[in-house]
């Protein structure tokens, strides 16, 4: 595998202010060189929370290297679909991408964590958000009173479909990025795309830079963070 060929990857996440981090990351890079990346972002906040986000985040990565990311979502979904006896099973929202140097990028994503892409000149926003808020401004419902239903989700991966699981092929960019929406919410207008520009050459610097830059909201609540760059090509560290 040429330098060119190699898929670099590099994941942070911080803490919000509640008392567990119930965002969590995996990725996996199959035989072939098929490199996989999930980040999963756990319902509520408890320790049965915390643990199954890493459960699901490993069972998306892998799967999806072997089975491509809408099984990988659905196979996510299944192992929080049934409730238990008590009712009370995790349910999360997730995104995953599938990479191959020289080739298309494939999403997936279930929920309202993000996929962005950067071709070296601009960063570009590939998923769509499943909420409420999301579907109000498409609609063309005034955007005060979309974002008011922002945290309205229209669908987690317990309720996972064909229909509810979204997918797209994104072109090969240099640099593309998984991240909660403690990420998207906490930072302010303009700091992702200026920390994505600045280290762009350095994926570990980025994550890390990302989560770090999140700031509370005026109520003092600051979400969970967490974030997963891949490039492909050379990088200044990598």
């Amino acid at each position: 595998m040429s330098v060119r060929d190699r898929v670099v990857t590099a994941t942070a996440s911080r803490r919000g202010v509640r008392t567990h981090n119930c965002d969590a990351a995996a990725t996996f890079t199959a035989a072939d060189g098929t490199t996989t990346a999930a980040v999963v972002e756990g319902i509520g906040n408890d320790p049965q929370i915390a643990d199954m986000s890493h459960v699901l985040a490993e069972v998306i990565a892998r799967t999806a290297a072997r089975r491509g990311v809408l099984a990988a979502l659905l196979t996510a979904g299944e192992v929080v679909a049934d409730p238990g006896v008590d009712g009370d099973t995790p349910d999360a929202v997730a995104v995953v991408a599938v990479v191959k140097a020289g080739e298309e990028t494939r999403i997936g994503w279930c929920g309202d964590s993000r996929v962005y892409g950067f071709d070296g000149q601009r960063v570009r926003q590939y998923s769509t958000d499943a909420t409420v808020g999301e579907q109000l401004r498409r609609n063309g419902v005034a955007l005060d009173v979309a974002a008011a239903h922002d945290n309205w989700l229209r669908t987690c991966l317990s309720q996972a479909t064909i229909a509810t699981a979204f997918t797209a092929y994104v072109p090969p960019d240099e640099l593309v990025l998984l991240c909660t929406d403690g990420v998207v919410d906490g930072l302010p207008d303009g700091v992702l795309e200026d920390l994505i520009g600045e280290y762009a050459d350095d994926p570990k610097a980025l994550a890390e830079a990302l989560v770090a830059a999140t700031e509370p909201d005026a109520d003092g609540y600051r979400d969970d963070a967490t974030v997963v760059v891949l490039t492909t090509g050379p990088t200044s560290r990598g």
